[in-house]
């Protein structure tokens, strides 16, 4: 038996192989099939190996899409399909207009909310029309056929199987897909850090009655800069998003060649999940990662010659324009003095077991009009000025070009030139390493172009606090020499050029950890870009700081191996910890009679907490004793104790990674957070001392898994926010963290070295034998050796092969 599967791969590998190995004078008629599939319909070879990761094998790009639409399907058809019911604002229709969003593709809150904005999208075309665009502008012929086959691909597994999930088993929104959903969702993707963060105010933006403000959103007071900075805290330090990431250049390793350690954080449940696989054209393509659920390229991968990986930014990817109106209609602007009416896009909501709504959004040249940038800073429309937003990641279907680009890229260089090419990363840095022993960062992503003379020249007054407080731009809108104007090189009008990236070519090592680009390596700093970037010289995260301490150690240490890589991701050391528990256990204990007073007013006993903390072993390792103490405390302490007196030796530019340091245990929040976490712990039955995995953790088919790992807030590398339920008795299962995690290197083989793990599984259904096998490695902090070679496939104990197909 075990032979004849052989046989069958072999054969099905050589078939696809003698397709697409064609000769030169042959190249043409190849392309030809690529725009006119074979009328026998499209078709894919998938190869299951462990852990149900499929290696998809096709013959062209149509057909690659096809199995990577099927093989998504099978195992997350209810999440897509729920995101596809978002993309055609059917949401209010099918669960009601007041039920809660999810957060997948948006920011908005309602249903409601998430339906007029992105059927409003679908009924202006917006995506058609990117789509009739040329490349770069517009998708490749090879994206276009990978998402009509990704359609083709969904639609057929739907057709062939049957839904076993529950949460979506004979649902009727479960339905068939077309290549405008597929890209659609790419768009929303694109622009989920942009017009997706407003989507509530951007459907409920209304003009003022008698050309007066909403009653409640006037404001005759700019806010402070510190209102500014927690509203884009708020807006754009997501923390729904998130990663680590570490290139190192080939003199620091065992062989000469890159290394990459990649550890995107993101939820564990939903549409922004990650998913595996391999892809392979014979001849064309053959590239392995994650892919975010919905896409058909590889997000995140390496292939025979290159690793990357991607960490959300500092950068801002939206900027404001304030508007002077017309003082005889509130929806009429002046440009140069000269009128322009604002667009309606009236939209109408089906509702379930309602009426359907219908509500009015006004677009203007610069993007749709906002009332706030959040609760604390409004912007509100009056007789005579309005706020529109411009979000340039609104008009970007070229992530799949650019994805597409490093998936075939042969180094680091090739990575860059993709990103110079289609210039299609909304919201991420980039770090590559490849075999050749290159390493590379690089902040090459779209942003609106305010650079520091034009926010200068043009910020309104509001703009003048927003902009230096936080990077958001504020800009005259009335005056036509306040336009973002062009980069030589881009690809479109108002957005930077590639040499304007922070970019870090061939560095010792090259770390991201969700910092600004000035500290990606402690030895060479960056300087120099624009403020829409991110800061130069001011206080980094501990994570940030954590991360360069471990990485800078490890590249001067030398002769590093994957195997390295996999220690420090679940080293799980937590820079908080090191820095402040000693000072900790020692207040504690000298705290009068072992007693501290909450903030409730009422005396706790603490001097059990004292020896706890001292103790402790500085990790959030499952087995760790005091850790669950000490992330319960700093949390309290972080809102007790003013971030400025925190620490009793300030932040120093001289000397980022090791200031701020010390801390102030004298400050008067340190005993109330003391006697809140001792308190909050006691109150939840949880003993002072238990250990973190008792606590930390997720429930998969019945079975308690414990989970390593620790806040970003902490400093811990191995990211892991549970969710603190006081009524419930504590945290609830973990909801978000690391996820797709890749360790790659390169030896003397034709092979890349590569260690993965998707910490929540494949598949979300429970139903599914894929649905826990890789969350249970996690819990024991266990990777899986990639099979990327066809003889490491070959040779899987699991190998199943499928070959599906579209049947007429």
């Amino acid at each position: 038996m075990r032979s004849r599967l052989r046989r069958l791969v072999l054969a099905a590998t050589a078939l696809f192989t003698a397709a697409s190995a064609l000769p030169a004078a042959a190249a043409t008629t190849d392309q030809r099939a690529e725009q006119h599939p074979s009328r026998d319909g499209m078709s894919a070879v998938i190869r299951y190996t462990e852990y149900g990761i499929p290696h998809i094998l096709a013959k062209n790009y149509a057909d690659l899409g096809f199995g990577t639409g099927w093989a998504q399907a099978a195992d997350e058809v209810c999440t897509l399909a729920d995101g596809f019911v978002t993309l055609r604002g059917e949401r209010s229709r099918y669960f009601g207009a007041d039920a809660p969003a999810g957060g997948d593709l948006s920011a908005a809150r309602t249903n409601l909310a998430s339906d007029l904005y992105f059927r409003g999208v679908r009924e202006s075309r917006t995506v058609e029309k990117l789509l009739a665009e040329p490349a770069p502008v517009g998708p490749s012929r090879e994206v276009r056929n990978m998402m009509r086959g990704w359609a083709a691909g969904y639609n057929a597994w739907l057709k062939q199987k049957k839904v076993t999930d529950p949460a979506c088993a004979g649902a009727s929104w479960v339905r068939p897909v077309t290549e405008l959903d597929v890209a659609a969702r790419g768009l929303a993707i694109a622009s989920i850090s942009g017009e997706g963060r407003f989507v509530e105010t951007i459907t409920a933006a209304q003009p003022p009655a008698g050309g007066t403000a909403v009653s409640g959103t006037q404001t005759d007071r700019t806010p402070g800069a510190k209102a500014v900075a927690k509203a884009a805290d708020e807006l754009w330090g997501d923390p729904g998003m998130g990663s680590n990431a570490v290139a190192f250049r080939g003199d620091t390793t065992a062989g000469g060649r890159g290394l990459l350690l990649g550890n995107p954080h993101y939820p564990w449940d939903g549409g922004r999940r990650f998913w595996q696989s391999q892809q392979t054209i014979p001849g064309e393509l053959n590239v392995s990662g994650g892919s975010l659920l919905g896409t058909p390229a590889i997000s995140i991968g390496f292939n025979a010659h290159v690793a990357w990986t991607h960490t959300v930014s500092t950068g801002i990817p939206a900027n404001f324009h304030q508007l002077t109106l017309d003082p005889a209609d509130p929806t009429t602007y002046l440009v140069d003095g000269r009128p322009e009416r604002m667009k309606k896009r009236t939209v109408t909501v089906a509702v379930k077991d309602g009426a359907p709504v219908t509500r009015t959004q006004w677009w203007t040249r610069y993007g749709p009009v906002v009332t706030s940038l959040n609760s604390q800073v409004p912007l509100p429309w009056t007789g005579k000025t309005a706020y529109a937003l411009n979000d340039p990641n609104a008009a970007n279907l070229r992530f799949a070009d650019t994805s597409l680009g490093f998936s075939k890229a042969r180094s680091t260089g090739d990575v860059l030139a993709s990103l110079d090419r289609h210039q299609g990363i909304p919201w991420v840095n980039t770090i590559a390493a490849d075999r050749a022993g290159h390493s590379l960062y690089t902040q090459s992503q779209v942003l609106p172009r305010i650079t520091d003379e034009l926010a200068g020249r043009c910020s309104t007054e509001l703009g003048r606090t927003t902009y230096p407080a936080s990077g958001i731009a504020i800009l005259d809108g009335s005056r036509g020499d306040c336009a973002l104007g062009s980069d030589p090189g881009a690809v479109a009008p108002g957005i930077f050029g590639p040499a304007r990236m922070p970019t870090l070519k061939d560095a010792p090592y090259a770390e991201n950890s969700n910092g600004t680009a000035w500290m990606t390596n402690a030895d060479r700093p960056l300087t120099g870009y624009e403020r829409i970037f991110g800061t130069v010289g001011t206080s980094l995260g501990l994570r940030t700081r954590g991360a360069i301490e471990d990485v800078a150690a490890m590249a001067d240490r030398g002769g590093l191996t994957v195997a390295d890589l996999q220690r420090q991701q679940f080293a799980n050391r937590v820079p908080a910890g090191d820095l402040a528990a000693g000072d900790v256990a020692r207040a504690c204990a000298a705290l009068p009679g072992g007693t501290a007073t909450g903030s409730d007013g009422k005396a706790v006993e603490v001097s059990a907490a004292c020896g706890v903390l001292k103790a402790w072993d500085r990790t959030m390792d499952t087995g760790s004793r005091g850790a669950l103490l000490f992330d319960r405390f700093w949390r309290r302490l972080e809102q007790a104790v003013p971030a400025d007196r925190l620490w009793k030796v300030p932040f120093s530019a001289a000397d980022p990674v090791r200031t701020p340091n010390t801390l102030n245990t004298d400050a008067p929040g340190f005993p109330t957070a003391l006697a809140d976490a001792v308190a909050e712990l006691r109150g939840a039955g949880i003993a002072l001392d238990a250990p973190l995995g008792a606590h930390q953790f997720v429930v998969r088919d019945g079975q308690h898994l414990p989970v390593p790992g620790g806040a970003g807030r902490l400093g811990v590398w191995n990211v892991i926010e549970p969710t603190w339920d006081a009524a419930a008795g504590g945290y609830t299962e973990v909801p978000f963290g690391s996820s797709h995690l890749q360790a790659v290197g390169w030896d003397g083989s034709r092979c890349p070295v590569a260690r993965t793990l998707l910490t929540y599984s494949q598949s979300s259904n429970p139903k599914s034998p894929h649905f826990a096998d890789q969350t249970r490695l996690f819990s024991g902090e266990k990777w899986v050796t990639s099979r990327f070679c066809e003889k490491d496939i070959l040779s899987s104990p699991k190998l199943k092969v499928v070959r599906v197909h579209e049947r007429r």
